[in-house]
C-alpha cells in the first residue's frame, strides 16, 4: 500500500528528521542524524516493491537536503543503506517464501547469499556497526553521505 508505506517511511523520517534537528540547534552543540534508507532507494533491482524503494529514494533526499541546511549549525546528516540483512521480519519472510516455493529454507538462503559479492547477509549488528562510525569522530567531515551496507550488492 503506497500510501502507508510512504507515511512510515518518508513522513516518519521526515517528522524525527525535523524534531532531532530543532533539538541539536536549540542545544548549539551539533551533532549527527542518521537517517535508515535502503539499497532499494538507489535503485536495487532486486527490489520488487515500487512503493518501498519510492519512499527509501525520498528518505535519501531529505538526507541530502538536510545536510545542505543543518551544516552552518555543525549537524552532520548522513544514511546507512541496508542491504539484505538477517532480521525476524526477513526470516519469516524467507520461511513464507520457502513454503510457497516448495524449497528448503536452507537452499532458499543458499540461493539469495550466492548473489552476494561476500556471500552473506547482513546481521542487524553490521548496520549498527556503522551508525556507531557515523555518529563517533572520525565522521567529523562526512555529511549528506548514503552507505550501503549490503555485501557488495550496490557498488556506487
Amino acid at each position: 500500500d503506497w500510501d502507508r508505506i510512504h507515511r512510515v517511511n518518508a513522513r516518519g523520517t521526515f517528522f524525527c528528521l525535523q524534531r532531532v534537528a530543532r533539538e541539536l540547534i536549540d542545544s548549539g552543540q551539533g551533532g549527527r542524524i542518521i537517517n535508515i534508507a535502503s539499497i532499494a532507494g538507489k535503485g536495487y533491482s532486486g527490489t520488487s516493491n515500487a512503493a518501498y524503494a519510492a519512499s527509501k529514494g525520498a528518505v535519501l533526499a531529505l538526507t541530502q537536503i538536510a545536510a545542505h541546511q543543518l551544516g552552518r549549525y555543525d549537524i552532520n546528516v548522513n544514511a546507512i543503506c541496508p542491504g539484505v540483512t538477517r532480521t525476524p521480519m526477513s526470516q519469516a519472510t524467507m520461511v513464507q517464501r520457502s513454503q510457497n516455493l516448495g524449497i528448503p529454507m536452507e537452499e532458499l538462503e543458499e540461493q539469495r547469499n550466492a548473489n552476494i559479492p561476500i556471500g552473506r547477509a547482513n546481521e542487524p549488528e553490521d548496520i549498527a556497526e556503522m551508525a556507531v562510525f557515523l555518529a563517533g569522530p572520525g565522521s567529523r567531515n562526512i555529511t549528506g553521505q548514503a552507505f550501503n551496507v549490503d555485501g557488495g550488492l550496490v557498488m556506487h
